[in-house]
């Protein structure tokens, strides 16, 4: 496929963008894209977070993300003095401040990275993982069961207590075997 801006080179940058449900697709060669300024290939540099930056935009409405854009360019932490155009282009915080600083914009990138959560939980090695397992399996049994109390599921929430209390069972067990 050819460049759609020169029609002499090999488009070799595909982009496609989104936006009220209207798709547009646009194939340039590495040149027409770094004019156009869709990448940026002079910087050899580029960090695995600028990459997924670059391609995972916050907002998927150009008007809305321009409002948000110059929210997001006065976002200032008051200890540090860290932007939140320096955290984006970064990659990285200047201060544990600046959590609180530029939370209201965290949100949606910790839903991306994180798989649609907000809350990291990590890995634990299968082999030394001993009873975090089933602690960890433990913890999301109680919030499921809270769940369930709060849709009024008692049938269902019966069966989950029976299994938070089996597994309770076992992580005594593993206690007192190992004491």
């Amino acid at each position: 496929m050819e460049c759609q801006r020169c029609q002499q080179n090999e488009a070799t940058v595909h982009y496609t963008q989104v936006v009220n449900g209207e798709k547009t697709e646009i194939h340039l060669c590495e040149q027409c894209a770094e004019q156009e300024g869709y990448m940026n290939f002079s910087n050899e540099n580029m960090s695995i977070h600028q990459l997924l930056t670059s391609m995972f935009p916050f907002d998927q409405n150009v008007n809305q993300a321009q409002s948000i854009q110059t929210q997001q360019h006065n976002l200032q932490c008051d200890r540090c003095g860290t932007t939140y155009q320096q955290f984006r282009k970064r990659g990285k915080f200047g201060c544990s401040n600046c959590y609180r600083a530029f939370e209201s914009n965290l949100n949606p990138l910790f839903r991306r990275v994180h798989s649609g959560n907000t809350k990291h939980v990590g890995k634990i090695p299968r082999r030394i993982g001993g009873n975090l397992h089933k602690q960890r399996e433990l913890e999301q049994l109680q919030a499921k069961l809270q769940q369930l109390v709060y849709d009024e599921a008692f049938e269902e929430a019966a069966q989950v207590r029976d299994e938070i209390r089996k597994l309770k069972e076992e992580l005594q067990q593993n206690k007192d075997g190992e004491a």
